[in-house]
């Protein structure tokens, strides 16, 4: 698995762990169709690590199965207190991840 693609989870997971929450399927498309992911093994085993260094955040992973094919969920809780990934804030919203800015003086 590329790193952009582990950097697009972190985002996410950063999004909503600043908003309510919500659950990350990766092998599931938006529509609900699984597409499964293959080395889940391995995924299962550096996600959170990888994720847990990008943004503070701790993760529930879980492997899933239905019809004979494999995928992740993640389920994040929301936090508090704000949550970065490597310095920058993202919020969820609706089906987009958000890079929050702000004006500088």
């Amino acid at each position: 698995m590329k790193k952009t693609r582990h950097d697009e989870y972190s985002k996410v997971i950063c999004g909503f762990a600043n908003d309510s929450g919500g659950v990350l399927e990766i092998g599931k498309r938006d529509n609900g169709e699984i597409i499964g992911v293959s080395n889940t093994k391995k995924l299962l085993e550096t996600l959170p690590n990888k994720i847990r260094s990008a943004t503070g955040v701790i993760l529930i992973v879980d492997l899933k199965a239905e019809n004979d094919k494999e995928y992740i969920t993640i389920n994040v809780n929301p936090y508090s207190f704000p949550i970065s990934r490597n310095g920058k804030y993202y919020l969820r919203s609706g089906s987009t991840t958000q890079e929050l800015s702000g004006k500088r003086s």
